[in-house]
């Protein structure tokens, strides 16, 4: 077993308003999509010099990594010390020439899902396109075959069934963020609901 953290360790990773769980909720809208690995494929588009589409094999042929990292959900519940298993996008990043004037990702999914982020934060250390979870294949309920971890946001910026990263001068706003959900999603300041968010932004 390992070593438990103890109550001021947990109150640094756990952030306000969350209760910890030790199971991996599913949260979806809509139904889980199927996967046909012979018509999978994945993009990266918009601001780029060109764009690049991968076969399901070829994805799965690129520099994968391992990394721990925690999970919060906007519905109050986080999951500590996840192992993941993919591509990072620093490193996925190495292989598109982008404009200068990308600014912005919207990352695009199967079941019509979207999100978005900020150019820099797609690109941080611990963000990762990822195929496994604690040594075993994402099940399809969690995103199967690819689903984008943002481990310093909310969990609906993790999307699952990932499919294309649009590369965008302006930012614009996922399934979630036009349904009243904060733009951005930083747990650590409760940023929950678009009524949240300073009228300059």
């Amino acid at each position: 077993m390992g070593k438990r953290s103890s109550s001021g360790e947990l109150a640094e990773r756990v952030p306000p308003g969350q209760a910890l769980v030790d199971k991996f909720p599913v949260l979806s809208y809509g139904p889980t999509p199927r996967f046909n690995p012979r018509t999978w494929d994945f993009r990266m588009f918009g601001m780029v010099e060109e764009q690049l589409r991968f076969s399901y094999e070829e994805f799965r042929a690129l520099p994968s990594s391992r990394q721990r990292s925690d999970f919060h959900c906007v519905t109050t519940w986080s999951k500590l010390d996840n192992l993941w298993e993919g591509v990072r996008t620093v490193d996925l990043m190495a292989r598109v020439r982008l404009k200068p004037e990308a600014r912005y990702v919207i990352v695009h999914c199967d079941g019509d899902y979207t999100t978005n982020l900020p150019l820099e934060e797609f690109v941080d250390q611990d963000v990762m396109l990822a195929w496994r979870h604690d040594g075993r294949d994402l099940e399809p309920d969690h995103g199967w075959p690819l689903r984008l971890v943002v481990p310093k946001l909310y969990g609906w910026k993790s999307a699952k069934w990932v499919r294309a990263i649009e590369f965008a001068f302006e930012d614009r706003r996922g399934f979630w963020e036009v349904r009243g959900y904060h733009n951005h999603a930083d747990p650590w300041t409760q940023e929950r609901y678009s009524f949240q968010e300073d009228p300059e932004d």
